[in-house]
């Protein structure tokens, strides 16, 4: 029998749940890409990526996806054949890395775990070894969506600054900015860059990059511009320059509008509300846990991230609940990718999500769990609805 008929529930690491008002605010005509109201919107957006990223330097806009972001990054700074290095902690660095290899660089990556994040010590002491200073830059993810993880940006980057090293220092936000704090200045980070579809609550085809004084620097000498991602005619006098052609104006406007609303709420605010929702889900899943028959992908509790909860349990019983929770009761989770594709499920927690879509969510997989006898402790949801009672 179908529960299904009703609003469904997506609650998969992107593309995320786009509110009502983002919607309605494409819907509107096309207008004049040289003059008038449009530049205000760009002026709007760009200046409010900087209060997102938390930076004084330029930001620029792409339409493109995460991967787009990515290139700019890459092309705007380097030089074919420079060294970087990319901290493993999941599938989404090593794709970093992998973009890099097409564009000339050479790539080093430090080994990690998909069940922990990024080691400090680790790193200081592969950037002590590098005493000519091959290495040109430095690339981590803040959350990993594949592997559950949380990066500590602001420890990496004392890491650096312990070995000495000029690296510049890269970091993906893709599924962290607007779900929990990012200081691009007070942190130390020299390039990040993010997407439209997760925290900030918009349709895919939009990434944004930011680029500090020392990036500016390094972008005078790159010799792996390309015309395109350039961020010198990106600066240029006239409107279209800003997008290197006509603007994607319709998912500006949504932007604009999924700016308004997260400003509205307030970014602290917003922060304090994924760590809430974030928290209960892993209340829930520890007392699931409790029965052996799953556990946490992420194996240290403090690199866990507010973002998705990455859950392990073997393939038959994922592929089940998944199943389940979407054909029977109209809730869509995540399953795993990567190297533990099918092992598992994503219980995403990010973007214009509340509490009752959590707790729905939550409580959906919980009556999976019962439904097709998949060994489970009982409890989770009260936990992480006790939880919450206390939290707020």
């Amino acid at each position: 029998m179908s529960l299904r008929h009703g609003k469904e529930f997506l609650m998969i690491p992107g593309p995320t749940n786009v509110p009502e008002e983002v919607l309605r605010a494409m819907h509107r005509p096309a207008v004049d890409i040289y003059e008038g109201p449009l530049l205000e919107t760009t002026d709007y957006c760009l200046t409010s990526l900087k209060q997102l990223f938390r930076t004084q330097g330029r930001t620029y806009i792409y339409a493109a996806n995460g991967h787009g972001a990515w290139d700019a990054a890459l092309c705007n700074t380097l030089n074919r054949g420079d060294k970087i290095l990319v901290l493993e902690s999941g599938r989404f660095a090593l794709g970093w890395g992998e973009a890099a290899e097409i564009t000339g660089l050479t790539v080093e990556i430090l080994p990690g775990s998909w069940k922990g994040g990024v080691d400090p010590a680790r790193l200081e002491d592969r950037l002590k070894q590098d005493t000519a200073h091959e290495i040109a830059a430095i690339l981590v993810v803040q959350v990993d969506t594949a592997s559950g993880v949380w990066n500590d940006i602001k420890a990496l980057r004392k890491a650096i600054d312990a070995a000495g090293h000029p690296a510049l220092f890269m970091v993906d936000t893709i599924a962290s900015l607007g779900c929990m704090p990012f200081e691009m200045d007070a942190w130390g980070v020299d390039v990040a860059l993010t997407g439209s579809q997760k925290g900030l609550m918009c349709p895919p085809g939009l990434s944004f990059v930011a680029a500090s004084p020392k990036a500016d620097k390094a972008h005078e000498n790159a010799n792996l511009r390309t015309n395109y991602t350039d961020w010198t005619f990106r600066q240029g006098l006239e409107h279209y320059q800003k997008y290197c052609g006509t603007p994607p104006e319709h998912l500006l406007y949504a932007f604009q509008k999924a700016l308004e609303l997260l400003f509205g709420e307030g970014v602290e605010n917003a922060w304090n509300r994924h760590a809430l929702l974030g928290e209960a889900t892993r209340r829930a899943v520890a007392e699931w846990s409790r029965e052996g028959a799953l556990d946490f992908n992420i194996s240290e509790p403090h690199a866990r991230s507010n973002s998705v909860t990455v859950v392990r349990l073997d393939s038959a019983h994922a592929t089940a609940l998944r199943t389940f929770t979407k054909e029977i009761c109209g809730v869509t989770i995540g399953g795993t990718i990567g190297e533990i594709s099918g092992e598992g499920i994503r219980i995403a927690h990010m973007g214009h999500v509340n509490a009752v879509m959590l707790l729905g969510t939550l409580s959906t997989i919980e009556l999976g769990l019962e439904t097709l006898k998949i060994p489970y402790g009982k409890g989770g949801v009260q936990a992480a609805i006790s939880y919450l009672s206390e939290a707020i």
